[in-house]
């Protein structure tokens, strides 16, 4: 019979190591399914939809400009429905194609954690505090 190191089998301290054996598989698998890119971190959700909210708000809130002009003469109420519809469809179409990690004007990167703490990170450079435009005059000293 192999020994069991003095504990007793289906003890507290037996339930407490498979508990804990457990969790650091569990913790090991979704490691590496973040690593597979097959897990999402909330803060990465978030941020992406921050990213897709603003720039459909950035594009619809652009249809009244654009279409100021071109229906500031028109009365007839079909054609104004028909190019506020293809202002609409035209701002859509271009927003079913945005991708907020890899578009330009998006302001935010995907957040990565860093298990390691400060090591990498970056301090701000020094400010240069020199004084611009013209030297002051100096006095003149009466003779």
């Amino acid at each position: 019979m192999p020994s069991t190191g003095g504990v007793v089998i289906g003890s507290s301290y037996d339930e407490a190591r498979t508990r804990k054996v457990n969790a650091e598989a569990e913790i090991a698998e979704l490691q590496l399914a973040r690593a597979r890119g097959e897990l999402a971190l909330v803060e990465d959700v978030i941020a992406a939809w921050v990213d897709v909210l603003a720039a459909t708000k950035a594009k619809l809130m652009a249809v009244p400009t654009k279409t100021a002009t071109i229906l500031a003469t028109e009365n007839d109420p079909k054609i104004i429905k028909t190019e506020l519809e293809d202002q609409i469809r035209e701002a859509l179409a271009e927003l079913s194609n945005y991708d907020p990690l890899s578009d330009a004007g998006s302001t935010k990167q995907p957040v990565e954690k860093d298990e390691g703490g400060d090591d990498n990170a970056k301090t701000a450079p020094k400010v240069k505090r020199k004084r611009v435009g013209r030297p002051k005059k100096t006095a003149k000293l009466s003779e």
